[in-house]
């Protein structure tokens, strides 16, 4: 009997130690990443990337936003989130001005925020983790003026307000200006509408425009150059996409687009929700600070996950390792 009672006594000292090496995470732990346009296939990955880092940390993750380019929709699901006390936030900015206030009053009642994809640079946001989007811009600047033979006009299609598609189109620009013989004739806001891109392109190849380059800095638009150019049966044009939508892909192995620049979404959000995790458990002492600028901060100002240029010596094996890095 006095052998079971201290066998007893041991189990109830050590049920404590027991408890702490088990899950830290409580159930009214709630994590948000607030996306714009999230049927787009980049979204997709975003998401696989979420649900697999939520499951290795045994919390709720969720992609919010809206189905279409929406600026004001994703400025509206910021706010309802809030609405619902979040443990922390994951947001692209697609409009960060639009953004900020939010992003700011997240801060202010104690909610870690950190932007992904896309930044808000004059937000209070902690982290920014993304592709370094200037040199993304380099990187597909360099590879058109190789295949111009460094002379030719090209023709960009972007959309102004994002400031991830400033800093590419900043890349492309520098990288051109030193070579005077390659001009951009002409940078289209495409609103958040791929049909833009399509009836553009069908209208500078039926005027016999002499466009030697399309360059796109979102991901849906040279899907649709290529569906004109093969309409059309036209040939020699240089494009360069951005991202890997299927579309691009197929474009890519067809020859119809010369590369794409690959980011890293499946890692922005997988890591994003581990930093978001760790701040919530390890607190700053002082969210609202300017992080930033400080010498001695506990947290990056940016981390870069990198970019990837894919063409057809190398399209196949990034879709067997995308393929499984987001099977379920």
């Amino acid at each position: 009997m006095r052998r079971l009672l201290y066998f007893l006594l041991i189990g109830v000292l050590l049920l404590p130690l027991v408890n702490c090496g088990g899950s830290r995470h409580g159930v009214d732990e709630k994590y948000f990443l607030i996306a714009a346009n999230v049927k787009l296939p980049y979204w997709q990955q975003v998401s696989a990337g979420l649900a697999k880092a939520a499951a290795q940390l045994g919390v709720k993750a969720t992609l919010v936003g809206p189905d279409t380019y929406d600026i004001k929709a994703q400025h509206n699901q910021f706010l309802n989130v809030l609405k619902q006390k979040p443990t922390g936030i994951l947001v692209s900015a697609s409009d960060p001005n639009l953004l900020k206030d939010d992003i700011d009053a997240a801060i202010a009642q104690g909610v870690p925020v950190v932007t992904l994809d896309s930044d808000a640079p004059a937000s209070k946001r902690l982290t920014f983790i993304g592709t370094d989007n200037y040199r993304a811009g380099v990187m597909g600047a360099r590879l058109a003026a190789r295949q111009l033979k460094f002379r030719g006009t090209v023709v960009v299609y972007s959309m102004p307000e994002q400031n991830n598609l400033a800093e590419r189109l900043r890349g492309y620009q520098d990288v051109f200006e030193t070579y005077p013989q390659i001009k951009i004739a002409e940078v289209i806001d495409l609103k958040g509408d791929p049909r833009i891109a399509f009836d553009k392109t069908t209208e500078l190849i039926d005027k016999g425009a002499r466009e030697e380059a399309f360059v796109c800095l979102v991901s849906f638009a040279c899907p649709e150059v290529a569906e004109v150019l093969e309409r059309k049966r036209v040939t020699g044009k240089v494009v360069v996409a951005m991202d890997t939508d299927d579309g691009t892909l197929e474009g890519i192995r067809k020859g119809l687009i010369s590369a794409t620049i690959g980011q890293k979404p499946y890692t922005m959000a997988f890591f994003g929700l581990k930093m978001l995790d760790d701040l919530h458990h390890h607190p700053l002492p002082s969210p609202a600070r300017n992080w930033s600028q400080d010498s001695f901060s506990p947290i990056p100002t940016f981390v870069d996950t990198g970019a990837t240029l894919i063409d057809q010596g190398n399209v196949d094996q990034f879709i067997r390792e995308r393929d499984t890095a987001t099977r379920k």
